[in-house]
């Protein structure tokens, strides 16, 4: 994991501490610092590519004779600060190739709002670039920069390092294949990982508990119970701070371990990167990581966490089977591929009652749900919320938090059409769950499956109206998981920078 150091002293540029800088600049050839402008400018000269991509120029003067120069600009009308990510994933992979294995990095300011946090967003790729899965690990690969230098910096190395442990706790959570990080492995990866912090962990395994509690999520899990290691778990966490409690944030994750698609199998070669449908749980796990190194005041975070395997058996569920939640809501089951909303739905549904005796609730859920919402929005998560959320204007200030953090994010708000589309019209079930195709064909398929939430959850009767309104944001990563290849590309942590930087807002 890439740890980041403090550097203060501009000559630190000249030290044999280092060996490598890393600048990224909108105009490198102008770089406040002289000797990088003197060395830029010479070469541009004869290279033309410097200033228009990252390059690397022989610089015996500086820290191991190497200089990366990386251009970054943001376009002021739509532009965001993914540039400065983009531009240090290219210049540590740079300084990586050249043998490098203590750079500096230097990130120019910009005026530009939206690009505050460039510094902190660059270092922050460099750690994206770096990782390497955890089989990689295991199996021995190197990994040659495990440390960096920032100057410049508007947060605190302490502070980047953190949330950079936890994205790589997420990233090993997500990414890794279905036997290494099965639901039971998942489960003890965060009770080592939280033993003695400021995170408590229960995990509930007994099989009567969770069909008791979590009956939908059993019924997914169904096929898959008759295989021990293959048996689901539901972790709880939670990160209580120090003093006063002002607010409150319940967080539920998506963890399906693998997707077959269950009864609705999964077909032409869809099947494959179904491992990585863990995200959204990796993704808050990750986020309680970093919560227990930084240890935020005034903010309580409870999240859980619904880990199961769909599988493909004689015992599996099976559409048009009618189910009652633990909100007591009659579920018809549409399509067994749409698993995950049915995971979430129990969850919400044990949140929703901790909210009510919250300090400022606000609840959020996160998952890998549908490809339609990445139809819909490519590579940036779909935002959902209801009433409540919508009028406190708390998806506004959830996307302000993610652009700045280089997780946009795309607003889509619920239509009485949505709660129309899963009613059950037998009169046997109060709702179904899915449509029989897949949501990519279906008509506003993402925000279809955040009105099921609500509904068979029991947070439908929180609205506005209601005597305890509370908030609900569902975040659909389906497209924004996973960077480059959706199946075997570098799990992202997504949108673990977003909650943490709304979290500091509250």
């Amino acid at each position: 994991m890439l740890s980041f150091v403090d550097v203060a002293d501009p000559q630190a540029i000249y030290s044999d501490e280092w060996d490598a800088v890393i600048v990224i600049s909108a105009d490198v050839c102008r770089c406040p610092i002289t000797e990088v402008a003197l060395l830029a400018s010479h070469a541009q000269e004869i290279d033309k590519r410097v200033g228009r991509v990252p390059v690397l120029l022989m610089a015996p003067g500086l820290a191991g004779g190497r200089l990366i120069v990386a251009p970054a600009q943001c376009d002021a009308d739509y532009g965001d600060v993914s540039v400065f990510a983009a531009a240090a994933i290219q210049a540590v992979t740079l300084a990586q190739d050249a043998g490098a294995t203590r750079p500096l990095l230097w990130v120019d300011n910009v005026p530009a709002v939206q690009c505050r946090q460039a510094s902190a967003v660059a270092a922050l790729a460099c750690g994206q670039a770096l990782w390497q899965p955890l089989e990689a690990r295991q199996a021995g690969v190197p990994t040659s920069i495990q440390q960096m230098g920032l100057m410049n910096a508007v947060l605190p190395a302490a502070t980047l390092t953190a949330l950079e442990a936890g994205r790589s706790f997420a990233r090993d959570l997500c990414g890794t294949e279905p036997e290494r990080m099965s639901a039971i492995a998942f489960a003890n990866t965060c009770t080592e990982a939280f033993a003695g912090s400021a995170v408590t962990v229960e995990v509930i395994a007994e099989p009567e508990m969770l069909q008791r509690e979590y009956p939908l999520l059993s019924a997914v899990a169904r096929a898959s119970c008759a295989v021990p290691r293959h048996q689901p778990r539901v972790v709880k966490l939670e990160y209580c701070p120090s003093g006063p409690i002002e607010h409150t944030l319940l967080l539920a994750g998506k963890g399906v371990i693998y997707d077959t698609g269950g009864a609705s199998l999964k077909v032409g070669g869809t099947m494959s990167g179904m491992s990585r449908d863990k995200g959204g749980a990796a993704a808050i796990a990750g986020l309680m990581l970093a919560l227990s190194k930084l240890q935020p005041t005034g903010v309580r975070v409870v999240a859980e966490l619904g880990l199961v395997r769909n599988s493909i058996g004689s015992d599996a569920m099976v559409p048009d089977e009618i189910i009652t939640t633990h909100a007591g809501i009659r579920v018809r089951i549409g399509n067994s591929d749409a698993e995950g909303r049915l995971v979430l739905t129990e969850l919400l549904s044990h949140l929703r009652l901790q909210a009510c005796d919250a300090a400022s609730p606000e609840l959020i859920s996160v998952a890998t749900l549908t490809s339609h919402a990445a139809r819909a929005f490519g590579s940036y998560p779909a935002m959902v919320f209801n009433s409540v959320a919508r009028e406190s204007a708390l998806p506004e200030q959830l996307q302000h938090c993610a652009t700045l953090m280089g997780e946009p994010m795309a607003l889509s708000p619920l239509h009485k059409e949505d709660f129309m589309n899963v009613a059950d019209k037998t009169g046997a079930a109060d709702v179904i769950s899915a449509k029989p195709v897949g949501s990519s064909q279906v008509e506003r398929g993402h925000q279809l499956a955040a009105a099921f939430m609500l509904q068979a959850s029991g947070l439908a009767a929180h609205g506005i109206a209601a005597t305890k309104p509370l908030p609900f944001i569902h975040l659909d990563i389906a497209g924004a998981a996973v960077s480059g290849d959706p199946r075997y590309g570098k799990p992202t942590s997504t949108p673990l920078l977003a909650l943490w930087s709304y979290l500091r807002r509250r």
